[in-house]
């Protein structure tokens, strides 16, 4: 178990980044992922230009003055680090062939997505998605460890989260329609689809809580694996009791062993906890000892992957923009299905 695949190995000399948007993802994530790599950040653009300048001046690199500028430097890979609203204007000033990133998610819905895909097409981009959660030190470790079969045949996925989650942090959140999936879950859901594959349905329920004003907090979804897996989340972000019994963990049973996941760093965010992994493969669990956690060691992960195939090193891109649609239409398949009435319940026969 201590050889467990846990990093990404970075090319020697990785290509400079050019950054839209600096928000607090950036800020946190982002340039510290970058600086600890060892990636040259060419310049930073953001339409708040003293915002840009800010964290530019932090970052000791230059802030552009238009998205047209950002987007005519040569020989980088391009960061979008914006809203899915301008996912495709940025997308558009990219030059055709370009390498880039964009944020998760891809598009606010699936619709949004197809018009993505259309344009990346068109203009022969090579795009990945930042589902990062893939590219965790215990995601990949796990990972790796059912490749080389210590677990078994999976049998079961259960994830199960009570959190206090500060829905507060993000302002923008408070008028929009869907939250809970598509923005947080969404991770989840592309980890399940990178373990398993594409389920052939869902059935799933959001709905918010009476202390929120956020449209949707809370998330029950099952996922259809035929008759060999079973595969559950659970998700609530209103458990606001005290840490005691709070959660954020993944349960994978396999047909010789089971693996646990804890996910550090929603359990008192944004400080977290560190992230673990315990695997039984012998009737004894023992715990893996882990490089880093979710954050931000899967955003050095996700980078360098996209390092690698920009450098010829890989000839794939893991998590690419092509993969990232299957998540979005299993993220719409969801919203679909909590749109819908649950199958009825048969009264009883009058006396």
């Amino acid at each position: 178990m201590t050889d467990l695949r846990q990093t990404i190995e970075m090319p020697k000399t990785p290509m400079p980044v050019v950054i839209f948007g600096a928000g607090s993802i950036v800020t946190d994530a982002h340039l510290p992922a970058y600086r600890e790599l060892g990636i040259p950040v060419a310049g930073i653009f953001d339409p708040d230009t003293a915002k840009a300048q800010k964290v530019a001046s932090g970052a000791d690199t230059q802030a552009f003055n238009t998205v047209e500028e950002a987007a005519g430097q040569n020989g980088v890979v391009f960061d979008l680090a914006v809203p899915p609203a301008a996912i495709v204007g940025v997308l558009e000033a990219l030059p055709d062939g370009a390498i880039a990133l964009i944020q998760k998610p891809l598009g606010s819905n699936l619709a949004e997505a197809d018009r993505i895909i259309s344009v990346l097409r068109r203009k022969k981009i090579k795009a990945a998605v930042n589902f990062q959660l893939r590219f965790a030190p215990n995601s990949l470790a796990l990972k790796d460890a059912v490749a080389q079969g210590l677990l078994g045949d999976i049998v079961d996925f259960d994830a199960w989260l009570a959190l206090d989650t500060p829905w507060h942090l993000w302002e923008f959140l408070a008028n929009l329609p869907r939250v809970e999936i598509l923005l947080h879950s969404i991770h989840y859901l592309d980890f399940v689809r990178d373990l398993l594959g594409n389920p052939k349905g869902i059935h799933a329920r959001t709905l918010g809580h009476p202390s929120s004003s956020i449209s949707n907090t809370r998330s029950a979804m099952m996922l259809d694996y035929s008759d060999q897996i079973r595969c559950n989340l659970s998700i609530n972000h209103n458990h606001a009791f005290g840490r005691k019994f709070q959660a954020c963990e993944f349960r994978i049973c396999g047909t010789k062993g089971a693996a646990y996941m804890k996910l550090g760093v929603n359990l008192d965010y944004p400080k977290g906890e560190p992230d673990e992994l315990w695997l039984n493969t012998d009737g004894e669990w023992r715990q893996v000892e882990l490089v880093g956690d979710w954050f931000i060691a899967a955003f050095k992960g996700r980078f360098a992957q996209l390092q690698r195939f920009a450098c010829g090193l890989d000839a794939d891109l893991e998590g690419s923009a092509e993969d990232a649609w299957h998540t979005m239409a299993l993220v719409e398949a969801a919203y679909e299905s909590s749109a819908q009435p649950m199958h009825p319940i048969k009264e009883a026969p009058n006396a």
